[in-house]
């Protein structure tokens, strides 16, 4: 099967069907998850803010003598949904280490072979940490667990981290869908 065939049967199973037999086009798609990432990132920014108006504040405070209650809990949580939340819009943007310098002394075919093999094995990890975190945030949701000072239900931040890296599950098949579409363009 040459590249140009693989393409195809790739970029084919991204032609939806609707209930109602109308393709939802490919375009569609990438239109709501660079949406979704889009939000996730603006919200991933509000958290940082608020993680650092939290900090501020709560220093000051303490130098009154009247620390915020459950600081060190927010601040936590605000650092976790920073980092999840950011996850699909830093891989969208080639934001995580590489080895360049090692890739760039290969073909343009052997850099995107590599690209895609690190997709595919980002998507397979991914796939499992999102299956793994929606069920451990199943399981402390049934529990009850709840943070120690502020009693927070600590599964809802599972969850969010859960679609997280299910969105970034997306954004590397799209990367994929890309690069394989980029190479049979230039064919």
């Amino acid at each position: 099967m040459q590249i140009k065939e693989v393409g195809i049967l790739f970029l084919g199973l991204f032609q939806l069907r609707a209930i109602n037999t109308r393709r939802i086009d490919m375009h569609t798609i990438l239109k709501v998850l660079i949406g979704i990432r889009s939000l996730l990132k603006v919200l991933g920014a509000t958290a940082l803010t608020g993680m650092m108006a939290i900090t501020c504040v709560d220093v000051v405070g303490r130098y009154l003598k009247h620390p915020i209650f459950g600081s060190v809990e927010i601040t936590g949580f605000l650092a976790s949904l920073t980092v999840i939340l950011s996850l699909a819009y830093t891989h969208q943007m080639n934001g995580h280490i590489g080895v360049e310098l090692f890739i760039r002394r290969f073909s343009k075919m052997t850099q995107d072979l590599i690209e895609i093999a690190t997709n595919i094995i980002g998507i397979v990890l991914c796939s499992v940490i999102t299956w793994q975190m929606y069920i451990y945030a199943q399981i402390i949701g049934e529990s009850g667990e709840v943070s120690m000072n502020l009693e927070f239900p600590e599964h809802i931040i599972m969850y969010i981290a859960s679609f997280c890296f299910f969105v970034l599950v997306l954004t590397m098949i799209e990367e994929i869908a890309t690069t394989i579409t980029r190479r049979v363009g230039n064919k």
